[in-house]
C-alpha cells in the first residue's frame, strides 16, 4: 500500500486525532540500559544516546528525567514518505500560531508531539489547514 504524495490531497484530506495520556522525551546515555518495564512509544538511536518518548508518568516512575510534557496528535491521512512539503505546511501553520512541533513518521501516519498545554489549540489550527483556509 504506498501513500498519498500530492500535497493538497493530503492536506485537504487529512483529520486529526488528539490521544489521551501525557508523554515526554527522555535519553540515555549511549550504552545505558533501557529501565525494565518502560514501553517507549519510539526509541530513536543516535550518536550521543537513545531518545525515547514515552509515557510522561512511566517515565518519572522509572527514574527517568524528562523534556518537553506533550500531547500525541496522529494525522489520519496515509502520507507517502516521499510526500513533498506536507509536515513542512503543517509545521508553518503551528510555527504561526506560535505552537513548537515534533513530528515523528510512521509508515502510515504522522504523528505530531505538541505542548501538553497547547494541544486544543494545535488541533484547531490543523482542522483550519485540513478545511482550507489556511492553505490557498
Amino acid at each position: 500500500m504506498h501513500g498519498e504524495t500530492d500535497l493538497e490531497t493530503l492536506l485537504k484530506g487529512m483529520s486529526a486525532r488528539l490521544h489521551p495520556g501525557v508523554w515526554a522525551f527522555a535519553t540515555l546515555p549511549p550504552g545505558t540500559p533501557e529501565p525494565a518495564g518502560l514501553s517507549p512509544l519510539m526509541r530513536y538511536v543516535e550518536d550521543e544516546g537513545v531518545t525515547l518518548i514515552l509515557d510522561a508518568a512511566a517515565a518519572a516512575d522509572a527514574g527517568l528525567k524528562t523534556v518537553f510534557p506533550c500531547r500525541r496528535i496522529t494525522l489520519h491521512i496515509h502520507s507517502a514518505l516521499e510526500a513533498v512539503g506536507f509536515m513542512a505546511a503543517i509545521a508553518q501553520a503551528l510555527a504561526g500560531a506560535g505552537i513548537s512541533c515534533n513530528p515523528v513518521a510512521g509508515y502510515f501516519h504522522d504523528h505530531l508531539f505538541v505542548p501538553a498545554d497547547r494541544a486544543g489549540d494545535a488541533m484547531a489550527v490543523l482542522e483550519r489547514l485540513a478545511a482550507g483556509s489556511d492553505f490557498d
